[in-house]
């Protein structure tokens, strides 16, 4: 009797455990459908310029009138390219002409539901630039996985690209013995964790940069709980493996690189500089610069990446 008493407490116990459980995260959905309620306003004007592609709707965010041109090209899930960058394109943009390119799934462009091999995403970014008049040659700035993009870029339209700025960028080696399982495992609990209301807690201000206004903090907010790991980025993910096998099966970049690195403890690659360094000793013309901080590199050094970017390039790019 006194066995069955016990148990019949314990299994009250842990249903009550089990309804509080399932109260927080009914309050938190509630909580986040209301806020995602009054956000809907802060979404409705662009930061860029809109445009058609492929009968969806793309941001493109160009700033400065220097002859030559920076693009920005985000990393994977970066929910917003245009805040994330502003901190390095405020302090560039009066020398350069700065474009940020928002793909589909990304900030205030669309989200689309099919597959993005990465010649489909290179396709549609330079057509963007093509539509909003701004012209080569470019100086690519890839930031994370947005690596891959680049170095394709340059491999198959080398007269469209003077250098590559890499902002800890994920090159194919990065990827090697990546479990892609697990990785599609954490992806889709993100995705749940998106739809109940918990990412919203994420991005707090510690996590953003502390140069957005807090009406930029607020927007950022909204576009993450409204596109975080939506079924763009799974599918961009899912198609790295391809476009790490296209790049290797093509002679590398002949162009001046710069690459800034990490400290590598925000990604869960081994020998994460090893590996920066490694590819810039098979180019024939590039530089590391190796910083003490995170991945986001140019949310925590802008002064200094934005400082060295204009001494090489102008080293560099100006003949």
């Amino acid at each position: 009797m006194y066995k069955m008493r016990k148990a019949k407490r314990m299994i009250n116990i842990l249903v009550g455990i089990l309804l509080c459980f399932v109260i927080i995260l009914v309050t938190i959905y509630s909580f986040n459908q209301a806020m995602m309620a009054q956000e809907a306003h802060r979404l409705e004007e662009p930061l860029g310029e809109m445009v058609d592609m492929d009968g969806q709707q793309m941001c493109v965010y160009h700033a400065g009138s220097g002859e030559q041109t920076l693009v920005f090209l985000a990393g994977s899930g970066t929910a917003s390219p245009i805040l994330d960058f502003k901190p390095l394109c405020t302090r560039l943009q009066d020398a350069y002409q700065v474009v940020v390119i928002e793909r589909f799934g990304y900030g205030f462009s669309d989200v689309v539901e099919t597959e993005r091999p990465f010649d489909t995403i290179l396709r549609q970014d330079r057509q963007a630039l093509e539509k909003v008049g701004i012209q080569g040659p470019y100086i690519l700035c890839p930031h994370s996985m947005s690596a891959l993009e680049a170095i394709l870029w340059a491999q198959c339209y080398p007269e469209e690209i003077e250098a590559i700025v890499g902002l800890d960028m994920a090159l194919p080696k990065s990827y090697e013995g990546f479990d892609w399982e697990h990785v599609k495992t954490m992806q889709q609990l993100a995705v749940v964790a998106r739809k109940l209301g918990l990412v919203r807690f994420y991005y707090r201000d510690s996590t953003l940069s502390s140069e957005l206004t807090e009406e930029e903090k607020q927007l950022y907010r909204a576009i993450a709980c409204k596109k975080a790991v939506n079924p763009v980025i799974l599918a961009e993910s899912a198609a790295i493996v391809d476009a790490c096998k296209t790049i290797e099966a093509r002679p590398m970049p002949d162009i001046p690189t710069l690459l800034f690195v990490s400290d590598g403890t925000e990604v869960s690659v081994a020998h994460w500089l090893d590996i920066q360094q490694d590819y810039a000793a098979g180019l024939h013309d590039a530089e590391v610069i190796s910083l003490d901080c995170g991945h986001y590199v140019h949310n925590h050094a802008p002064d200094r990446i934005a400082e060295e970017m204009q001494v090489f390039l102008e080293k560099k790019c100006n003949y």
